[in-house]
């Protein structure tokens, strides 16, 4: 048996918390160091269904992606917000909270070494590799790179579309259908701060999730990389099995939430695709 302690400790040394970035809020939430940690759940977000999902199976600690409390709050009154509501409720309930957010990003593996797992790329390196003596050599970065036998990007669409979790958004692209792609660059979560990263890698495809518009419209007209656009939690989702199972050798049970967190919840196609594959 493992105390809550113990396990922060372990989590701690896989995703060091000064790895993660200035604004983001990372490590321990709620908990007694003492408390006994015999189960865990993994989700990426802590709303009420996954809180929900921890106290019906008899979990003493959650393992979040993204912070419950990123911004500094004044209050924790449960009847003011929902977030101040979730935080007693854990209290009460005796189950600590932790989270590995930017931290887990850039580790090696992490978020983005899931997600091209999923896709099966080979040869992995970081779209952007973290500075400094500590990282050299390490692998470590945001997003990753790696390669594919040839394929046809329609044909990659629709590999992703399978092989991703099912959410409302679905799949989006840009890009010619015929291209041949031999070349992946992928973010898990926002990452249209690192187009120019994957124009950079001379990748062929850029998955990510959270493009907009502008910022697509501009890359695709200078020839960039063609684009896959995922639902942001489904392109995190597969980071959990990676977490789940370093814990399962310091505690006697982990879950992994497939509760879709994605805030859309309706997605009504109102054309055809404008570029028939």
């Amino acid at each position: 048996m493992r105390t809550l302690s113990e396990v922060t400790a372990a989590l701690d040394e896989t995703y060091p918390r000064h790895w993660a970035q200035g604004w983001d809020r990372v490590g321990p939430v709620c908990g007694r160091p003492d408390i006994a940690v015999r189960r865990v759940l993994c989700a990426v977000d802590v709303v009420p269904e996954t809180v929900i999902e921890a106290i019906e199976g008899g979990c003493d600690l959650i393992v979040a992606h993204h912070p419950l409390l990123l911004r500094g709050v004044s209050s924790l009154d449960p009847s003011a917000d929902y977030k101040g509501d979730l935080v007693h409720t854990l209290i009460e309930r005796s189950i600590g909270l932790y989270v590995a957010h930017t931290n887990a990003d850039v580790a090696n593996p992490g978020v983005s070494d899931a997600l091209a797992g999923r896709l099966g790329l080979a040869d992995l390196r970081p779209l952007r590799p973290l500075d400094g003596p500590e990282h050299e050599d390490s692998g470590r970065g945001i997003g990753r790179i790696g390669r594919l036998s040839d394929v046809k990007f329609s044909a990659l669409v629709e590999h992703a579309a399978k092989v991703l979790p099912a959410t409302a958004w679905g799949i989006r692209a840009a890009g010619d259908p015929d291209r041949i792609v031999r070349t992946v660059a992928v973010c898990g979560g926002a990452g249209d701060g690192y187009l120019d990263d994957a124009v950079a890698a001379e990748a062929d495809v850029y998955l990510t999730a959270d493009l907009r518009h502008h910022p697509v419209s501009e890359h695709i007209a200078r020839g960039g990389p063609a684009l896959i656009d995922a639902a942001h939690w489904a392109t995190e989702r597969p980071w959990l099995d990676t977490v789940a199972e370093r814990l399962s050798v310091l505690v006697d049970e982990v879950i992994v939430s497939d509760i879709d967190t994605d805030p859309w919840t309706i997605h009504q196609n109102s054309g055809v695709n404008r570029v028939e594959s």
